[in-house]
């Protein structure tokens, strides 16, 4: 199933920019439905809502088609913004 990320990415900034308990419950809903991780990991792990939303930006570059040297390219041209989001969920595999 292809995902269409730019409507997933303009529903989870929707929810970032409304963001509190019920919009969080939403927010870990949504993330929990493009992994296998179930709601209540996503808010375990990911507690700030605009980390999940950089972890939708790096999956999006992993899923793309491209290949594997563009997309580390990407990912190393935004290692700012994905750093914390890789350092978390490398803690959670370890």
């Amino acid at each position: 199933m292809a995902i269409d990320w730019d409507s997933f990415e303009s529903d989870l900034d929707e929810r970032v920019d409304n963001a509190g308990d019920r919009t969080d419950a939403k927010l870990a809903e949504k993330m929990s439905s493009i992994t296998r991780m179930t709601d209540d990991e996503i808010q375990e792990l990911l507690p700030n809502p605009a980390d999940a939303k950089k972890l939708t930006a790096l999956m999006k570059i992993v899923k793309s088609a491209e290949d594997r040297n563009t997309k580390v390219n990407k990912i190393v041209a935004n290692v700012e913004d994905f750093g914390g989001v890789l350092v978390t969920l490398l803690e959670k595999l370890s």
